[in-house]
């Protein structure tokens, strides 16, 4: 395994524990700190996780027509980093979903060139299992984010905005390791620039591809924001210091799980693998349905955490092996615009659901979904090929 995928993991890490000492209390902030309702709660969620996944459209397109993806990807680090001071300083809802704004808009830069760089450094045989170990260390710091997040709670009595101006340490390392850390593997020098969204390019984009981006679109609305696991947690009385355990216990499923499914990728037809992660996600919401007590929640959360290890490193494995290389960026464009209106639309109707009609409402929206992809995934002509060389 190149070196490079190891330091781009590790800058995931970085930045996740930065982001996720805050992600994981940001929901109790919202409703007992700022007294938002579970409505806006969505609302927030959806916009932020939406605009993260849009935006890559745009950075991933530039980063094909300048032929480079470390600027980028460290422009979008570095606004992630810098935005982590809004959050500790927000009075009122309005600032606090300007900072989440921006902060998703920071990892929309970042993530389309990211994953095209993992793309273009991993040994094609290797790809998967490349992904899967960013994906890994990336959930390393997911884990170690609400762990330390749950320690500095207990320690400063709650204090939410003390523990938010911490985060601000780890994002600013994870700029400064991809800065010094990577060199960008060199391309072949074109004779002009062109617009990558153009009708001749999105041709050669395959069926396979929008296939991969119809799945992933439904996939995304039976997975709506993880902030609703934080608040389903908070149902079952578990103390408000001790609430993003439930997070570093998904995460930690999640860590352990992605590398070995996505080694598993390289070796066997992506199509079943897809399916089998969508049935451990209906399995996760159904539980998370029944009841909320902390050993029920802590079930559904483990095989929530099962399903992102098996999904999420596929889902990437799955774009990159489908896109022609001078156009993986604009792939993982088109398929993370797709998955951002999506995500829009899951999250607002999540919180709906949960405010008119109980929680145990929104799980059984999000299982609908899962069948509903399962069904597209098995009632398709014919499963794409494993890699479209």
């Amino acid at each position: 395994m190149p070196s490079a995928i190891w330091i781009l993991g590790f800058v995931s890490l970085l930045m996740d524990v930065s982001s996720e000492m805050i992600h994981s209390l940001l929901p109790l902030f919202m409703v007992t700190t700022l007294g938002t309702g579970t409505i806006a709660v969505g609302i927030v969620e959806g916009l932020a996780e939406s605009l993260a996944l849009i935006v890559k459209i745009f950075s991933g397109t530039l980063s094909d027509y300048l032929g480079k993806r470390k600027g980028l990807a460290l422009g979008g680090y570095a606004i992630g980093a810098l935005t982590k001071p809004l959050f500790a300083w927000a009075p009122d809802i309005g600032t606090l979903l300007t900072a989440r704004l921006l902060d998703r808009l920071g990892k929309g830069i970042r993530g389309a060139p990211r994953d095209a760089l993992v793309a273009d450094i991993a040994p094609p045989q290797l790809r998967g299992a490349a992904f899967g170990l960013r994906q890994s260390l990336d959930t390393v710091g997911a884990f170690l984010g609400p762990l330390l997040a749950t320690g500095l709670m207990l320690l400063w009595a709650d204090n939410f905005r003390a523990v938010f101006w911490v985060a601000v340490i780890p994002g600013l390392m994870a700029v400064a390791l991809l800065f010094f850390g990577i060199r960008e593997p060199s391309s072949s020098p074109s004779s002009r620039r062109a617009n990558p969204i153009n009708r001749e390019n999105l041709s050669r984009l395959s069926p396979a591809f929008w296939w991969v981006v119809g799945i992933g679109s439904v996939f995304t609305l039976a997975r709506f924001s993880e902030a609703f696991l934080v608040l389903r947690a908070q149902q079952g009385g578990i103390p408000l210091a001790l609430i993003p355990l439930v997070m570093v216990a998904m995460n930690v499923v999640y860590s352990a799980s992605a590398y070995p499914f996505g080694k598993l990728s390289d070796r066997v037809g992506h199509g079943p693998l897809l399916v089998y992660g969508l049935a451990v996600l209906l399995g996760a919401d159904l539980v998370l349905a029944a009841g909320d007590h902390w050993s029920v929640v802590l079930g559904g959360v483990a095989l929530w955490g099962i399903h992102m290890g098996m999904t999420q490193g596929l889902l990437a494995t799955m774009v990159a092996d489908r896109a022609p290389s001078d156009l993986r960026g604009t792939a993982y464009g088109c398929f993370n615009l797709a998955c951002g209106l999506a995500m829009l639309t899951a999250s607002t109707l999540a919180g709906y659901l949960w405010d008119r009609l109980g929680a145990a409402f929104t799980f059984y929206a999000g299982a609908c979904f899962c069948l509903l992809a399962i069904v597209g995934t098995l009632c398709a002509p014919t499963l794409p090929d494993r890699r479209l060389r």
